[in-house]
């Protein structure tokens, strides 16, 4: 999974990257700095007036509303991917210092006030230790897979958000340059219905640039998206590994009570049972030694 999200990853920065270079490639080779570069000096250049952003927008055409939109998208959740992966929403201090105290030299682990603990701090890391107390007394190898599928629905819901910030890195350089291909196409086209009298040169350098409005506003939508999502990516594996050390620790206390306890779940609200039901097999009887 974390390589399947990886690979989507680089597919949309290397996409705006490309995109990126050509609109660079475009602007270098345009015939303003030709001219330049040959040291053929023109007269004086009149002042040159301020690029008005919201003009551009609007002229931008109806290919700027998706991109508008996608970039509401990657603001949303962006923000709500630094509230959702906080640490205290993920793996919480208190739940992580309540466990290290129970497995402690003090009295040995209680699974019953683990699982309490579970229930006072909310988390990723509490689901996933919940799954694996409801599993105690099993074997190990039961008891593992459980833990793991815990693990991967939590992932996969810590990352669900962080998909759509990949899709906007993808996706957002693509409208960009199919509006700029439409607005260049159209610049091309009109210029054809021209009367001889117009300068057709100065009609179609205002089409492109135009034109290229579009590449530039999915390329401001799509780095920060790329950006975000790859440390929204390494946030959540830094806390599953560290999730994946908590459990580690706990696992030699849980291996104590198999084939040994087991807890059961209440039938109204699903939660651990105060008490614990004793499964181990019954100590062998005097009558039954003698029968050996």
């Amino acid at each position: 999974m974390l390589n399947r999200v990886t690979d989507e990853r680089r597919l949309a920065l290397y996409t705006a990257v490309s995109i990126g270079l050509l609109s660079v490639a475009t602007c270098l080779l345009s015939p303003q700095s030709v001219i330049g570069q040959d040291g053929i000096s023109g007269p004086p250049r009149p002042e040159i007036e301020a690029i008005n952003i919201l003009d551009l927008l609007v002229q931008g055409g109806f290919f700027m509303i998706p991109i508008l939109l996608l970039s509401l998208l990657v603001v949303t959740f962006t923000i709500e991917r630094f509230i959702g992966l906080r640490r205290t929403r993920v793996l919480p201090e208190e739940l992580v210092a309540g466990l290290g105290q129970l497995g402690g030299p003090q009295g040995g682990f209680d699974p019953r006030k683990a699982y309490k603990l579970c229930q006072q701090y909310p988390s990723a890391a509490a689901t996933v230790v919940r799954a694996m107390l409801l599993k105690i007394g099993r074997p190990h190898s039961e008891v593992e897979h459980a833990v793991s599928e815990a693990s991967d629905r939590e992932a996969n819901r810590l990352y669900a958000n962080v998909r759509w910030l990949i899709l906007a890195a993808a996706v957002a350089p693509l409208l960009g340059l199919l509006g700029t291909v439409w607005g260049i196409l159209r610049a091309f086209h009109d210029t054809t219905q021209l009367t001889p009298d117009v300068n057709k040169a100065d009609y179609l350098a205002e089409g492109i640039y135009v034109a290229l409005v579009t590449t530039l506003g999915g390329l401001c939508v799509a780095i920060p998206a790329a950006i975000f999502a790859h440390f929204f990516e390494g946030r959540v594996q830094t806390l599953f590994h560290q999730i994946d050390e908590m459990l580690f620790n706990l696992m030699p206390q849980v291996e104590r009570f198999e084939g040994r306890v087991r807890f059961g779940r209440q039938s109204s609200d699903g939660e651990l049972a105060d008490s614990a039901e004793n499964v181990s097999a019954p100590p062998v009887s005097a009558a039954g030694a003698a029968l050996k």
